[in-house]
């Protein structure tokens, strides 16, 4: 499922009106469509399509709109042979899109609910597993650890066992960069990232164009808007790339496409 010798991208396709990077960009079923076509012929190997937003302080949607975002798009570009990710963690949404053809179940919230689990066994799916502190209406109300990598992958660890004991086989792990981390958190993690490959399960990287860059470039206080964060998202994702992610979650597959091509040429 995932190619050999690069990381696997994954396009950002957000049916929302209020993601934090390309809120309202794609919310008309047609336009999301033909973005998802757009990124597989930039180089994306699957597309994550999801329908509500889980930026910093985002309001949950109902059950309902989430399924009338998501629906269409998946079942369009799945018919069309493309190979679609659902980001949800409602378990009806889940079944909706699974049953369309989406051939991975994305859950920020992890597998904590069993329902989740189950639906991803039956249908075969693949379970994209990643850590968040909190929800994200509080996530980064200072957000705390004892030992953030150690945390982190002691989670990711169990709720693997967790999905795979329910029958899912194909398991993925996220440590959630930006969800319910600071700064220093999400370098912590990137720097470390050898506590997450030693798991034995693929490594997504998710940190397109995120509020840490911002800082990093600008600072605590007045980060740069996500429009600047590009070069910082490319830089950061070679650097997952080279300590053993082989998922990049990212919006400019294009750009990434390009950048692997390099990167690969500089490392055979």
């Amino acid at each position: 499922m995932l190619p050999e010798g690069r990381p696997a991208l994954m396009g950002i396709l957000n049916v929302t009106p209020d993601s934090f990077s390309d809120g309202g960009l794609h919310l008309d079923p047609l336009l999301a469509v033909a973005a998802g076509r757009q990124m597989v012929a930039d180089g994306a190997d699957l597309v994550d399509v999801g329908g509500e937003s889980t930026r910093p302080g985002a309001e949950p949607v109902t059950e309902a709109e989430e399924l009338k975002r998501v629906v269409p798009v998946v079942q369009a570009l799945c018919t069309d042979g493309i190979r679609v990710s659902i980001d949800t963690t409602k378990p009806a949404v889940a079944e909706a899109c699974l049953a369309a053809g989406a051939e991975v179940l994305n859950d920020v919230t992890g597998f904590q609910n069993p329902e989740l689990r189950e639906i991803c066994a039956r249908h075969g799916a693949t379970a994209c597993i990643m850590h968040m502190q909190g929800e994200p209406r509080t996530m980064q109300n200072n957000p705390s650890y004892n030992d953030v990598v150690g945390e982190v992958a002691a989670y990711l660890e169990e709720q693997a066992q967790f999905v795979q004991a329910a029958g899912v086989r194909d398991v993925w792990v996220d440590p959630g960069i930006g969800f319910g981390k600071t700064t220093a958190h999400n370098l912590a993690l990137l720097r470390h990232m050898g506590a997450f490959t030693a798991l034995g399960y693929p490594v997504l990287i998710g940190l397109s164009r995120k509020a840490f860059l911002g800082r990093i470039l600008g600072s605590e206080a007045e980060p740069l808007p996500t429009s600047e964060r590009e070069e910082a998202t490319l830089a950061a994702n070679l650097f997952a790339a080279a300590h053993g992610a082989r998922i990049l979650r990212v919006h400019n597959v294009r750009g990434h496409a390009r950048a692997l091509r390099a990167w690969r040429a500089l490392t055979d």
